[in-house]
C-alpha cells in the first residue's frame, strides 16, 4: 500500500454525513483507498440535522469534492441539489451528490449496490414475491432498481409511517405493471406478507449498532427457502440475519451492498477505479474486530 498522501492546499475531500454517523465505516473504507491509489482525498464523517445547510457549504468550497448521504437525509437532500441524474429522478431519493464546478449533481447508489449483491448470490428475483420492510430513502433505490432492472411477480412494502408508504407505493405504480401491496407495519401485516414472500429486503435501521438485540421480524416468521437481505452492516450479523440463518435460510449482509456502494461513489468522486479487494479488506476487518 502506498503511503499516505500528505494533506495539502491541493486536497480534495469527501464526506458523509447522517443523525447517526458514528457507525458510520465510509471514512476507512474510502481513505484506504484514496492511499491505495496514492490519491491527494481525504474523506470525513459529520453529524448533520440541516441538510440544506450542509450541501451550501458543501457548493462553497471548491475542493469539498463529494458527499455521501446516510439516514435521515437521502429523500430530503435532492431538494438542495442542481440536478439529479435522469434515472434517480423518478426514484426520490439520492445517497451521494458529486460537487461539478459550482453545481451539485446528485445520484443514487444503493439501489446497484443491493442488486449486485444480490445477483453476486445467485438470489433469482424474477418471478418471485419480494416482501420490503421500510420504505424510507435506501427502500426507494432499492425497489426501483429491483423492479427496473428485475421481474418480481409482485412486491410488498411495510412500513410504520403511512405517509412515506402511502409516497413510494403511488410511485412505483406509476412507472411499473406489477401488483405492489403497502400496508402499514404491524403484526398482523407482517405476519401475513412473511407467509408468502420469497426473498425479504429489511431497509430500516432496526438492529444496527448499537441496538444489536432487535429484530423487526419474529423467529417464528421464517419459513424454509425464503431468502433474507438486510441492509444494517454493522453488526455484520445482525440479529435478523442470525435468527433467518438458524432457521436454515440463505442470508445476505448489508456489507455487500455497503461495500458496492461505495465502489460506485468512490470512482464518481475520484474518476479512478476503485481497489475494490482493499476496500473489501478494510471493512471487514472493522467488522469482525
Amino acid at each position: 500500500m502506498a503511503d499516505a498522501t500528505p494533506i495539502s492546499t491541493r486536497t480534495q475531500f469527501c464526506m458523509v454525513i447522517g443523525n447517526p454517523i458514528a457507525h458510520s465505516l465510509s471514512p476507512a473504507i474510502h481513505n484506504a483507498a484514496y492511499q491505495a491509489l496514492g490519491l491527494e482525498f481525504v474523506y470525513l464523517a459529520s453529524r448533520v440535522e440541516d441538510v440544506e445547510s450542509a450541501l451550501a457549504g458543501m457548493r462553497s468550497m471548491n475542493n469539498f469534492r463529494g458527499m455521501s448521504i446516510t439516514i435521515p437525509h437521502k429523500i430530503d437532500a435532492m431538494r438542495y441539489v442542481d440536478e439529479v441524474r435522469e434515472v434517480d429522478q423518478a426514484i426520490g431519493s439520492i445517497n451521494t451528490v458529486v460537487h461539478e464546478a459550482g453545481r451539485l449533481i446528485g445520484m443514487g447508489t444503493d439501489g446497484p449496490g443491493a442488486l449486485k449483491a444480490l445477483t453476486d448470490a445467485q438470489v433469482r428475483i424474477d418471478g418471485k414475491h419480494v416482501l420490503m420492510l421500510g420504505a424510507g430513502g435506501a427502500a426507494r433505490m432499492i425497489a426501483f432498481t429491483l423492479l427496473r432492472d428485475t421481474k418480481p411477480e409482485r412486491l410488498s412494502i411495510l412500513d410504520i409511517n403511512d405517509a412515506l408508504l402511502q409516497g413510494l407505493s403511488a410511485d412505483l405504480r406509476a412507472v411499473v405493471q406489477i401488483p405492489i401491496h403497502a400496508a402499514v407495519l404491524t403484526e398482523s401485516a407482517l405476519t401475513e406478507a412473511m407467509s408468502e414472500a420469497d426473498v425479504i429486503v429489511h431497509c430500516t435501521s432496526v438492529g444496527m449498532h448499537p441496538n444489536v438485540d432487535a429484530s423487526l421480524v419474529p423467529a417464528e416468521l421464517f419459513r424454509t427457502g425464503q431468502v433474507v437481505f438486510d441492509i444494517v452492516y454493522t453488526p455484520l450479523e445482525t440479529r435478523l440475519l442470525a435468527e433467518a440463518r438458524a432457521r436454515g435460510l440463505q442470508t445476505i449482509s448489508g456489507v455487500e451492498m455497503f461495500i458496492n456502494q461505495a465502489v460506485l461513489q468512490f470512482e464518481q468522486f475520484t474518476g479512478q477505479e476503485a481497489p475494490v479487494e482493499v476496500m473489501r479488506r478494510v471493512v471487514m476487518e472493522h467488522l469482525q474486530r
